[in-house]
Order: structure tokens, then sequence, then C-alpha cells
């Protein structure tokens, strides 16, 4: 059994840097894989960036050179660390939990355990 929570969201504004943190309870994650999703009002659920077990990680073209993707296994911890921000990158970020390969997926059907999200809104 485990549980994943996300903390960190809030308003900024454009150009701004955001961190989330998503940490989890129960079960340790240090052999899963990890990914960031995001979700807009009226939009499908969308891969932002994951993180195998070992380190490796995949961007989404929309986010990659602006935002960086990190683990601390110690504390059971993911990072988002968000640079640049635009007003597209208003969503409920989502962090998600998946049985370690070295396969980084981008589908939110390859995830088996979702937090609750974290609401970033950008101001245009």
């Amino acid at each position: 059994q485990g549980q994943l929570v996300e903390s960190g969201g809030g308003l900024v504004q454009a150009g701004d840097s955001l961190s989330l943190s998503c940490t989890a309870s129960g079960r340790s994650f240090s052999y899963w894989n990890m990914g960031w999703f995001r979700q807009a009002p009226g939009k499908e659920r969308e891969f932002v960036v994951g993180i195998n077990y070992i380190g490796g990680t995949h961007y989404a073209d929309s986010v990659k050179g602006r935002f960086t993707i990190s683990r601390d296994n110690a504390k059971n911890t993911l990072y988002l660390q968000m640079s640049s921000l635009k007003f597209e990158d208003t969503a409920v970020y989502y962090c998600a939990a998946t049985g370690g390969r070295m396969a980084v997926a981008s589908v939110p059907g390859a995830y088996d355990l979702w937090g609750e999200g974290t609401q970033v809104t950008v101001a245009s």
C-alpha cells in the first residue's frame, strides 16, 4: 500500500520559477519509476516528465530546458523544478508511480499510483 502527496503549487507570474514535491507514505518508491503529469480545464491529462528507478529521465518537448525532475530516495520524495513559467503551464500537476523498469513511460495508463494533484497557476 502506498500513497503520494504533492505540494508546492501556487500562483506565480509568467517567467517565474516554482518547485513541486511529491512524497510517498507507506511503501518506499526507491525502486519505482516516477512521473509528473498535468491537466488543464477542458484538456486531457498530459505527460510532463518521468524518471526511472536509476535516474534516467524523459521530458516532454513542451518543458524541455525549463523543467527539471529529481528524486531523493532516502526521503521517498520526487521533485519538479519549474523555471521560465508560461501561462500555458497552468494546470493541476499530478505525481504518479509505477514498477521500476528502464523505459520511462509517457502515457497515464502506464502508472498505477497517483496523487490528488496540486494547482499551478501562471498569470498571463
